[in-house]
């Protein structure tokens, strides 16, 4: 396996990360483990995390992901494995998370806060990738930066990245870490997927022109790629099947956006391909994602441990140019299924 620097910073990943947002709540603290297990068996040292997880977020269990993956992270050696985390978005955004009595931003107190007990819940004295969760609106992005670049010099984290921001935000914060001084973000992680391509717009473009790597997250588009959508009636316990029942009005749009008639019309073609090309479509969808020059490693994830095989499996997989264009195809008749 090759691996591949995130940015320009030190951090060497494996093209495959393990996103572990079901631990403690989807996935039992035994089955993390299995699955944690799994994976770095397979080769994975990139394990992404975050403050407010699982998900879907609440007071009661949000830090228990961390927690979980401290315990299990104990008998390894830490210095085998990159480990990133997340600071929680500012309230003033699209969601108000259920951390510090949902009064969140990303300001040098919070930022002091979250990382802290971050560190105690995973028992490791740094981080390697930082991450924002999503960008703060009100708050100066200069104060934000200030405050980790701090957080790099004190040797609590190694690097920083944001998450969920688009290319003018990318490019404020480049322009504003350059001129003054601070350390700058090396990675975003955005959602990407064959349902949801939008970064190929215009973040692709400021990643390879400022060398910051993507870390796409849902390359599955929250499982509607794994074709289990497509039956006449949803599974019971799949993600969205709940969401679709939820009495929060803005999950209800979520799942929405993620499946409806175009996403299913659109997956049912990427099964077709996936069929000729002798993989499963999670495959494909896994190895597509990470196929990209400005892409370092794709997040999966997974409620048990057989869920990973077909993720895993992309790990060694180069799509040939024919399928590649079979899947532009695809896009070019149906564009933007999510909307």
């Amino acid at each position: 396996m090759k691996h591949r620097y995130i940015g320009k910073s030190g951090l060497r990943v494996s093209p495959i990360c393990l996103g572990t947002m079901t631990f403690g709540d989807q996935s039992s603290e035994n089955d993390s483990f299995k699955i944690m297990d799994k994976a770095y068996d397979a080769g994975v040292n990139f394990f992404d995390t975050a403050e407010v997880y699982p998900v879907p977020p609440n007071a009661e269990t949000g830090g228990r992901t961390e927690e979980i993956i401290g315990s299990w992270i104990k008998d390894k050696p830490r210095d085998s494995l990159i480990i990133a985390s997340k600071v929680a978005g500012a309230a003033s955004g699209w969601f108000v998370p259920p951390t510090r009595h949902g009064l969140t931003a990303i300001d040098s107190f919070h930022i002091n806060k979250a990382i802290d007990g971050t560190l105690k819940r995973l028992g490791t004295d740094y981080i390697d990738l930082y991450q924002v969760h999503w960008p703060d609106t009100i708050v100066e992005v200069e104060e934000s930066l200030e405050a980790l670049d701090l957080l790099v010099k004190s040797g609590k984290v190694r690097y920083i990245g944001i998450s969920n921001e688009r290319s003018y935000g990318l490019t404020k914060a480049l322009y504003t870490s350059k001129n003054r001084g601070f350390k700058r973000y090396q990675s975003i992680q955005n959602n990407f997927s064959l349902l949801n391509r939008r970064d190929l717009d215009e973040v692709a473009e400021v990643c390879r022109q400022e060398q910051v790597s993507l870390l796409p997250y849902s390359p599955l588009a929250g499982g509607v790629l794994s074709g289990k959508y497509n039956a006449k009636i949803y599974p019971e316990n799949a993600r969205f099947t709940q969401y679709l029942h939820s009495n929060n009005p803005r999950i209800v749009t979520s799942a929405k956006r993620f499946l409806n008639e175009q996403t299913l019309k659109s997956t049912e073609k990427y099964m077709q391909i996936a069929v000729q090309a002798n993989m499963s479509v999670t495959t494909l969808a896994v190895a597509w994602s990470k196929q990209f020059d400005f892409v370092v490693s794709t997040i999966i994830g997974a409620r048990n441990v057989n869920q990973l095989d077909d993720s895993l499996k992309a790990m060694d997989v180069t799509l040939s140019k024919d399928i590649l264009n079979a899947c532009d195809a695809v896009h070019n008749e149906i564009k933007y299924p999510m909307g």
